[in-house]
């Protein structure tokens, strides 16, 4: 049976600090301009061109936007060294989370408070690329391995589990 790699790719209203320069968080929706415009987007390991996982223009990689984040759903080839290590690496946890590339078109900043960086909320992106990464910006990113059947499920267990936790947050 097929190996599949799901989970988020992008949690929104979660917020991270780049490099220690400025907070950000994405805007739930911010990619879905993205998604219609520009529908071939590629799946990396670890934001490498050279090393592709999947695109969704070859049906390798399915993304879906929902009140969570960015949901994937990634096919490697079982029959690549690359697709090996992708499935290898999630199996054990060694990877576990995600990234993005993405060009930003439309975001608002909140200067801060004492003592606190400068907030990005990136309100619309052109998204490039979704990537597995062992250390991923955003933590709250997920990648793990079940079966095609199972993704479903999966999906479902994560929406329920991250809403709990943002609604513990004061989020929603």
């Amino acid at each position: 049976m097929a190996e599949l790699i799901s989970g988020y790719a992008v949690v929104f209203n979660s917020e991270t600090n780049i490099a220690g320069a400025f907070r950000e968080k994405i805007s739930p929706g911010a990619f879905d301009k993205s998604l219609r415009d520009y529908p071939d987007v590629l799946a990396l390991f670890n934001h490498n061109y050279d090393r592709p996982l999947g695109r969704t223009a070859a049906g390798t990689l399915e993304l879906r936007s929902d009140r969570v984040g960015l949901w994937f759903g990634l096919k490697p080839d079982e029959t690549t060294p690359d697709g090996l290590t992708a499935i290898g690496t999630v199996r054990r946890q060694d990877v576990k989370g995600c990234s993005f590339g993405f060009t930003v078109t439309r975001e608002t900043w909140d200067e801060g408070g004492d003592n606190e960086l400068p907030l990005r909320i990136v309100e619309e992106a052109v998204l490039w690329e979704v990537t597995l990464t062992p250390l991923p910006a955003y933590a709250e990113t997920s990648a793990s391995l079940s079966s095609p059947d199972s993704a479903a499920n999966a999906r479902r267990r994560t929406i329920e589990k991250m809403e709990r936790e943002q609604k513990l947050r004061g989020i929603r």
